[in-house]
């Protein structure tokens, strides 16, 4: 078993210091299909993500956003290149150590919560833990329900909750294991705008005070302008970096992208 899979170490979220790299993808390639079907999803793309920053990815539509966060965080393999975790190929990785992987080492949002429906808003947060054999720290538990104002939620299952719970709920769920690294897929989809700014505004909460890593796919300005950084995908490539984003910068981006002719698949 390799040192990555080690038990997460106690103390602030996001066990990776500032600056250090923690996620690398080089030279990566996905080509789903064959012949004249064939789509290069990932084309050669190269990134690092640094520890204690919050990252988010934008591009134009197919420029290979979730796949290239798809492949950081194991969910999906690649057909050329090396993808690592805090140094580690995972690659070189058992399918079953990539599940304990994801389950100790990384969190998730999703747009969609994935909720259990039979299970408490309590029982949701605690289910990565609870899966991995590992009681909750009640302190750190508490810090995340009073920092996403769910203590009165708790005992409802997640019929009984907004959307905006519902997707706080998935928020502390993916920090309770305090990861080193959080993906977050396009997680204010289904949100209003008040909702929307409150979760990212908690995100950006976590790698300013707490130290957390946040990845985050995005297609909305005002959304990556929360981040410390946005990189811009354009045919399976990264073509741009900004950091200390601001909405303005980021539709100058963008923009510059469509100008230059990038297309999606």
């Amino acid at each position: 078993m390799t040192d990555i899979l080690a038990e997460p170490r106690a103390g602030a979220a996001g066990a990776t210091g500032a600056n250090t790299v923690i996620a690398q993808v080089r030279d990566v390639s996905k080509v789903y299909g064959r012949g004249d079907a064939a789509v290069h999803a990932l084309d050669g793309a190269t990134l690092d993500v640094l520890g204690g920053q919050f990252t988010a990815i934008m591009g134009p539509s197919g420029s290979g956003k979730s796949t290239l966060m798809h492949a950081l965080a194991g969910l999906d393999t690649v057909d050329a290149g090396q993808v690592l975790l805090a140094g580690t190929d995972i690659a070189t990785l058992s399918e079953r150590q990539r599940t304990l992987l994801r389950r100790q080492r990384i969190g998730f949002v999703f747009q969609s919560f994935n909720l259990v429906p039979s299970l408490t808003a309590e029982e949701n947060i605690t289910l990565p833990l609870m899966l991995a054999g590992r009681r909750p720290d009640p302190d750190w538990f508490r810090q995340l329900v009073d920092l996403l104002g769910l203590g009165q939620r708790l005992r409802h299952r997640p019929s009984q909750l907004s959307g905006g719970q519902q997707q706080r709920v998935a928020a502390a769920r993916a920090l309770i294991a305090r990861p080193d690294i959080v993906f977050a897929d396009e997680p204010t989809g289904n949100l209003d705008s008040k909702h929307g700014h409150a979760l990212l505004g908690f995100l950006q909460h976590t790698t300013r005070q707490l130290g957390q890593t946040i990845v985050m796919v995005t297609h909305d300005p005002a959304a990556a302008a929360y981040a410390d950084r946005v990189v811009f995908l354009a045919d399976g490539r990264v073509v741009d970096d900004v950091t200390a984003p601001t909405v303005e910068t980021i539709l100058s981006r963008m923009a510059g992208l469509d100008r230059d002719g990038t297309n999606g698949e």
